[in-house]
């Protein structure tokens, strides 16, 4: 149990006091009442620093800002506290109880010395959990992140890609370079054709990549990537495991998911190097199997935070249940010095919370209790109140006991709301959304992080799926032409020198050769893999899952600064790292904003650095220090070097990605 005050003097931490009177002296009069918006988030395993696998993260939006603003990472408020006062509700009267009433084996009812009056003694972490927020928000402190597990969540809404000609954009003024791009790639191709054809007699010249792909194991290509399919609903096994109660997820479930997942993308690997397969196999096993590392991730830890929230609904919605037999004392326990009532009207403000909270930020924020002291012992207000009758056994009377309900009512609704989330439909709902149906919707759809529902089409535009996956193809022949025609033979130059025996300082002189040749043709094909992939297959599964957003990227070409393009050009990933990995480093490590900064990037680096891993089949760490030179980089745009320079700006990304694929290439060919 958290410690429920940052102060020198601090009210005695709740897990350390016998739990008698739980809420003596709170008038309902001034009793606080949390007004949340709606939130609900994934992927929360037992937050404590001893298990880092708790995630937190604020609102977050599919559309990050825009470029020429710094995104703030750290941007984890949640919407402020609200005290709503004047508020009128009816009182509820309970019928009297007998004596020694026995509640709950942690909540018991024993007679005090005057007759009619009970002390409440309970020992319950669901309601000390309660009680001490209370007082945080009581003082104006803040929860802390160990205890604000709701997510929430990102704001997926209908939208279009970039060069979708179904987006109003697609027909700006500059669309016309757009057909100028594919033209000059049409005469790029008929004038290789043409030469393969006066060379070796034939369009396609030697193909040897051609034949690369399909010479051997096609058909174990595709059972493998099956196999990797389906070994993805191991999450689901585990989800309802938890659900059924043989597992929690604060327990082990967390820890399997964890195991699971390396046993799942070390496997993916072995089995690469066991079939000895060529690079072009290779890499495509290994980045699906990453993305399938990423979806089992989102799907596990949010389905297992809300299992958590489930299970203290269950708690909550008891101690609701039973309270309704405790019997009130016959007088109050204190009375304070002052209330904020102007009529007499007011005289249950949290049932009016309740029915009519505050709607806009502003009027959450002046509603907040202003009070700043953290030493209840020198106070007079409710929730000291309640701390003293914790730490004085004294007895509950009715109003306190009204309050205590209202406060558990709130706590159930707000519940319920996160177990909801933003669906539509009660079919979505944790925990009908654990089937198979909703497994393996969620592993068709072009999105990393798991929702519980997801805007979408009306219907399917099947001609528009065929046009999308013809352009797949039409580009991956285009790239295979480029790769064949410009890439293969500097590759092959430097592989010879390497296994001719040729020492490094004779290597050496030919870098500068081999990137050269490499440049142009390096950039056309990294401009092609990600039209291919974030422009036409992620639209085809788009449209036949008929998923409505498909931001699934920036203006990217734009950016200014190194962070800006990183959010930008994939922004399925960016969404995963910013929830799964950046804010769970700051809610489960205790990590700064710079720090989890580090991690994400970190994180990313050593993923890059992996995939070079597994299509050199050596470590040299190139790509991994490239990738961490871009917190560097990023810094420096804020300088005042670059800081209000976009046309520099701009032009340093360009020259970083334009040298940068090739510098990487030559450097684990030739050394």
């Amino acid at each position: 149990m958290p410690k429920s005050l940052d102060a020198p003097h601090r009210l005695s931490n709740l897990s350390d006091v016998p739990m008698s009177h739980l809420l003596s002296g709170l008038d309902p009069a001034i009793a606080p009442d949390i007004v949340r918006k709606p939130t609900n988030g994934p992927s929360t395993p037992p937050a404590s620093p001893s298990k880092p696998s708790s995630e937190d993260g604020n609102q977050l939006s599919s559309n990050p800002i825009s470029g020429d603003e710094e995104e703030d990472y750290d941007n984890l408020e949640i919407d402020p506290n609200t005290v709503v006062e004047d508020g009128a509700g009816a009182g509820i009267h309970r019928a009297d109880a007998p004596a020694n009433l026995v509640i709950d084996p942690t909540v018991v009812l024993e007679p005090t010395s005057r007759k009619g009056e009970y002390v409440l003694t309970a020992d319950d972490p669901a309601i000390r959990e309660i009680l001490e927020n209370r007082i945080q928000i009581e003082h104006g402190a803040k929860v802390s992140e160990k205890e604000r597990t709701r997510l929430r969540d990102l704001v997926f809404t209908r939208q279009f890609t970039r060069f979708d000609r179904q987006n109003p954009a697609s027909g700006s003024p500059f669309h016309g370079f757009f057909t100028l791009f594919w033209l000059g790639i049409g005469l790029l191709l008929i004038r290789v054709a043409m030469q393969n054809w006066k060379q070796y007699g034939s369009v396609l010249g030697p193909a040897e990549i051609l034949h690369m792909m399909f010479k051997r194991d096609l058909i174990v290509l595709g059972l493998t990537d099956g196999v990797m399919t389906a070994g993805t609903a191991m999450g689901l096994v585990l989800q309802k495991l938890i659900r059924r109660g043989y597992l929690t997820w604060n327990g082990s479930g967390w820890i399997i998911q964890n195991m699971w997942q390396m046993f799942y993308l070390f496997a993916v690997i072995g089995w690469t190097w066991y079939r000895e397969w060529p690079w072009t196999h290779t890499i495509f096993i290994v980045l699906h199997g990453l993305v399938f590392v990423m979806k089992q991730h989102s799907y596990a830890f949010y389905n297992g935070h809300l299992s958590q929230v489930h299970r203290r609904r269950a708690i909550v919605a008891q101690k609701l249940a039973r309270l309704d037999d405790i019997p009130p004392s016959s007088s109050p326990t204190g009375e304070p010095r002052s209330r904020a009532l102007s009529s007499p009207a007011s005289a249950d403000p949290f049932t009016s919370a309740l029915d009519h909270p505050p709607h806009s930020p502003s009027q959450r924020r002046a509603s907040v209790n202003p009070k700043a002291s953290t030493d209840l012992r020198s106070e007079n207000t409710e929730v000291s109140n309640i701390a003293l009758a914790i730490e004085s056994g004294r007895p509950l009377d009715a109003k306190q006991l009204r309050t205590f309900r209202m406060i558990l009512q709130s706590e159930l609704s707000d519940l319920d709301t996160e177990l909801r989330g933003k669906c539509t439909h009660s079919y979505n709902h944790y925990p009908s959304n654990l089937t198979l149906a909703n497994w393996a919707d969620w592993i068709c759809l072009p999105t990393l992080v798991y929702e519980l529902e997801y805007p979408r089409q009306e219907s399917i535009n099947w001609w528009y799926v065929l046009e999308k996956t013809l352009a797949t193809f039409g580009v991956i022949w285009v790239m295979i032409i480029i790769s064949q025609h410009f890439i293969y033979p500097p590759v092959m130059t430097a592989v010879t020198l390497r296994n001719s025996g040729v020492s490094l300082k004779h290597r050496w002189p030919e870098l500068p050769w081999v990137l050269s040749d490499m440049l142009f043709p390096l950039l056309l094909e990294q401009l092609l893999t990600w039209y291919v992939i974030w422009e036409c297959c992620l639209n085809v599964l788009a449209e036949v899952t008929r998923f409505a957003d498909r931001g699934f990227y920036g203006d990217w070409w734009n950016s200014v600064s190194w962070d800006q393009y990183a959010r930008d050009w994939n922004r399925p990933v960016h969404n995963f790292l910013l929830r799964h990995v950046y804010h769970s480093s700051i809610s489960a490590l205790r990590l700064s904003k710079k720090e989890a900064t580090l991690v994400t990037f970190l994180l990313s680096a050593l993923v890059h650095e992996l995939v070079m891993f597994c299509l050199f089949r050596k470590v040299r760490g190139y790509l991994f220090i490239l990738q961490l030179s871009q917190l560097p980089l990023a810094e420096l745009s804020r300088t005042k070097l670059l800081k209000g320079r976009d046309i520099l700006g701009n032009l340093v990304f360009w020259f970083g990605l334009f040298v940068g694929p090739s510098l990487v290439t030559s450097l684990y060919l030739i050394v």
